[in-house]
């Protein structure tokens, strides 16, 4: 009697574990807004204190050559949902778009199949997706939060829920990254700013918001936790694009495409694991619906699950893409770029050089003055510096705001700030060349518009969906306002310095 009791245990287990094994797992996208590599505390940054992203890359896969598809957030958030690289995305390859309906999404893929489907805060966009027909943003039907998402699920059935976070995105209340225990001493300034007290609290101010982000993540871990659905659910965190500073977000260069990524699901993640290999956000969707059971089609990514399994893929490069951002150019104009990077280099090209990367000088129609920079001290302070360079010292107004040439190339392990530009140095034309032709076909290969028409001005006559108009700002009374503010609590007489 007991043998057949120990025989009908072991039996009822090895079923609850098969059930348990086949169900059909959740999925939790966590993603912020202008976050870039590598600021995490698991990257080695100092400063910034993100203990949930170092929780799940412990507790899963850390990567560290994962880029956005676009660093611009409405194409970026596209081609996470479509699994479709910006250009084949059509009208969602621009900000402040039109939401391109003919394209299914791993959100409306999973819904049919029986996922319940929802989203809180910033899910695509911005820009309209209700002229395309859809009832609801493509990241899923809006709920208040993941709690109201969770008490409205049916029971038992799969979900997938969106949260969209506003960190860290501008705009800065000042001396909040000081006030939190931050030093100014402590951060490590890129290359293309200018190194002072004022950059450096704009940008403890930004790592601010990252951990008001890291924070709002852990709360919703702790949610899976509690109703016993962590280990049956694949949590994904990272962001759309790159830092809202000069040269960084809205740019191909690596702070403007770098993403900071971990993604853990005990059944086919190991804990701990390193990935140094390159993704592309046009991934996410095609390994979501593999793991809900469901074939994906018609999309450009790779799944992610075989290859962290073992399984060669070429990983060796990215590509990378943008097109219009904000409205900051006369024309309503497009600024378009195509790039590819490797492990060493960086090659992009620009096919309209005539135009300015930064946007117009003065105000078009939206943000400002070189208006596909976010305001910002940073920005106001590198404007300053028009005609200043010194001796020594990088132009920092050109690398922000100054035109380009048709081609670049960078050395990214001798150059991590991409700020020599090695495209004229003949003792590189082999790699420029090789690179080149690496990014036509690519281009030719996924339908690019620009692989046969590179002056095309398709982006540039797309609606842009906002109705408004911006006037240009007195940024050196900015600059003046923001050095008074004391920056050491508001019984500090000091000033922040503003200048070199």
């Amino acid at each position: 009697m007991k043998s057949l009791l120990l025989a009908l245990s072991v039996f009822f287990a090895c079923l609850f574990i098969a059930n348990a094994q086949s169900k059909q797992p959740n999925i939790l996208f966590l993603i912020a807004d202008d976050w870039s590599f590598p600021h995490a505390g698991v990257y080695g940054d100092k400063v910034v204190r993100t203990p949930t992203f170092d929780r799940l890359a412990a507790e899963g896969v850390l990567f560290t050559n994962a880029y956005t598809a676009s660093p611009s957030c409405s194409p970026s958030r596209a081609s996470i949902l479509t699994g479709r690289y910006p250009h084949e995305n059509e009208s969602g390859g621009n900000l402040w778009s039109e939401w391109p309906a003919q394209y299914p999404t791993y959100v409306s893929l999973l819904e049919e199949i029986g996922y319940f489907t929802g989203s809180t805060r910033k899910g695509w966009g911005p820009g309209d997706f209700k002229v395309s027909g859809l009832e609801h943003n493509p990241a899923g039907k809006s709920f208040s939060d993941f709690a109201e998402f969770l008490k409205n699920r049916p029971d038992g059935a799969p979900f997938t829920f969106w949260f969209g976070s506003s960190d860290p995105h501008r705009e800065y209340v000042a001396n909040t990254g000081i006030q939190a225990g931050m030093k100014l001493e402590d951060v490590v300034v890129p290359g293309f700013f200018p190194d002072n007290d004022c950059v450096r609290n704009d940008i403890l101010d930004y790592y601010f918001e990252i951990e008001r982000f890291d924070r709002e993540c852990g709360q919703l871990i702790a949610m899976l936790e509690e109703m016993g659905e962590l280990d049956n659910t694949i949590i994904v965190m990272t962001s759309d694009n790159g830092m809202p500073f000069p040269r960084a977000k809205a740019n191909l260069y690596d702070y403007g495409t770098r993403m900071p990524l971990v993604i853990r699901w005990p059944k086919k993640v190991k804990s701990e694991t390193v990935i140094h290999d390159f993704v592309n956000f046009v991934d996410f969707a095609p390994s979501f619906l593999e793991a809900a059971g469901k074939t994906p089609e018609n999309m450009s990514g790779q799944s992610l699950w075989a290859f962290l399994d073992g399984e060669k893929q070429d990983r060796d490069q990215i590509f990378l893409e943008r097109e219009r951002h904000a409205n900051v150019r006369k024309g309503d104009l497009s600024y378009p770029m195509r790039a590819v990077r490797t492990q060493q280099f960086l090659y992009i090209w620009n096919p309209m050089p005539e135009r300015n990367p930064a946007g117009d000088p003065t105000v078009h129609q939206s943000v400002g003055q070189y208006g596909d920079v976010d305001h910002s001290i940073t920005k106001f302070l590198m404007m300053a510096l028009e005609g200043k360079a010194q001796p020594g010292q990088p132009d920092y107004f050109q690398l922000a705001f100054g035109s380009r040439p048709e081609e670049e190339l960078y050395d990214v392990e001798k150059d991590p700030y991409q700020l020599n530009n090695l495209a004229s140095d003949p003792s590189f034309a082999s790699v420029k060349e090789e690179m080149r032709k690496e990014l036509l076909a690519w281009m030719e290969k996924t339908g690019d518009p620009r692989f046969e028409h590179p002056k095309s001005t398709y982006w540039d006559e797309l609606r842009y969906t906002p109705d408004y108009q911006m006037k240009d700002i007195d940024w050196q009374k900015q600059i003046e306002e923001y050095r008074i503010r004391p920056p050491f609590g508001p019984n500090s007489q000091n000033g922040i310095p503003c200048t070199n």
